[in-house]
C-alpha cells in the first residue's frame, strides 16, 4: 500500500510471518543480525539493513509494527517530490 501524507509517501509491506516483539524490533535492521539459527531459517541478515541505508538515503524512514506469532508490517517513508507511482 502507498499513501501520499504532508509531502511524504508512506508505504507499507506486510507478512504474515514469525513476527518480532519490540525488544528485537531495531536489532533486524542491523547488518548480518540474525534472530534464528542458520540452521532454522536460511537468510543472510543483509536485507533489511539494506532497505533501510536505501531508504535514508531518500530522506525517509523504515521501521517494523510486529506482533509475534502473526507477521509484520514494514512501513517507509519517501520524500514527496515528483515521485511518480
Amino acid at each position: 500500500m502507498a499513501e501520499r501524507k504532508q509531502g511524504e509517501w508512506r508505504f507499507t509491506v506486510q507478512d504474515n510471518g514469525l513476527g518480532s516483539g519490540p525488544q528485537y524490533q531495531e536489532r533486524i535492521f542491523e547488518m548480518f543480525r540474525r534472530l534464528h539459527h542458520r540452521d532454522e531459517y536460511e537468510d543472510t541478515g543483509v536485507g533489511l539493513a539494506v532497505c533501510q541505508k536505501i531508504v535514508n538515503q531518500h530522506g525517509g524512514h523504515l521501521w517494523v509494527e510486529s506482533i509475534p506469532g502473526k507477521g509484520s508490517a514494514f512501513l517507509f517513508t519517501l520524500l514527496g517530490g515528483d515521485l511518480v507511482l
